[in-house]
């Protein structure tokens, strides 16, 4: 019997996201290794789920998702102004860059250089796609119940 994906099934999928422009975001085939999406864990929206409620092993889904559904409308309260000397001399900053920033509690989380305003630097620490409409191509390669 063909396991169908249901709110709580783990999914091995090739994914690409891509901006309405067609350029490529992010894919799981340009390393060549699938990731398992694991559904009702509150790691995707609802939205996101529903298109692969369902499917099976073998399908292969192309779907738009607005913002709100996909990684998030853009916060202003995730976007800060740092002092240029607060980062170390051997990083190149540069608008567009994503830097790694230490969490105090350990880990790190990616953070996105907007701007340079004297000696201040905006960085952006919403997800680098939040406030953007994207596709998905998720090709489904195993379902787990």
């Amino acid at each position: 019997m063909t396991n169908l994906v249901s709110s709580s099934s783990r999914v091995l999928a090739d994914v690409t996201v891509k901006l309405k422009d067609g350029s490529i975001a992010d894919s799981t085939k340009i390393g060549g290794k699938p990731t398992w999406l694991v559904m009702g864990d509150g790691s995707f929206s609802a939205a996101f789920e529903q298109y692969l409620f369902e499917k099976k092993a073998g399908d292969e889904l192309v779907f738009e998702l607005e913002a709100a559904d996909a990684f998030g409308e853009s916060n202003p309260d995730q976007i800060h102004f740092m002092d240029i000397s607060q980062f170390p001399q051997d990083i190149e900053l540069k608008e567009g860059a994503i830097i790694a920033f230490e969490q105090p509690g350990g880990g790190s989380v990616p953070g996105v250089i907007r701007q340079f305003q004297g000696s201040s630097v905006k960085v952006d620490f919403n997800h680098p796609l939040a406030g953007e409409t994207v596709v998905f191509e998720i090709d489904i390669k195993d379902v787990r119940n």
